[in-house]
């Protein structure tokens, strides 16, 4: 193989593997949900 060939499967390869890490944290990490609770006064709500 010529170095350019191997450069090329060298990086083929590494461009693979930071794209299926990406793809796996993608899947794996679970937003938090939280539920907010915020009292509005009477205040500001025409009568």
């Amino acid at each position: 193989m010529s170095r350019a060939t191997s450069f090329l499967a060298v990086a083929v390869i590494l461009v693979a593997a930071f794209a299926g890490g990406l793809f796996y944290l993608d899947q794996s990490v679970v937003p938090q949900a939280q539920t907010v609770e915020k009292v509005l006064p009477d205040d500001q709500f025409p009568r």
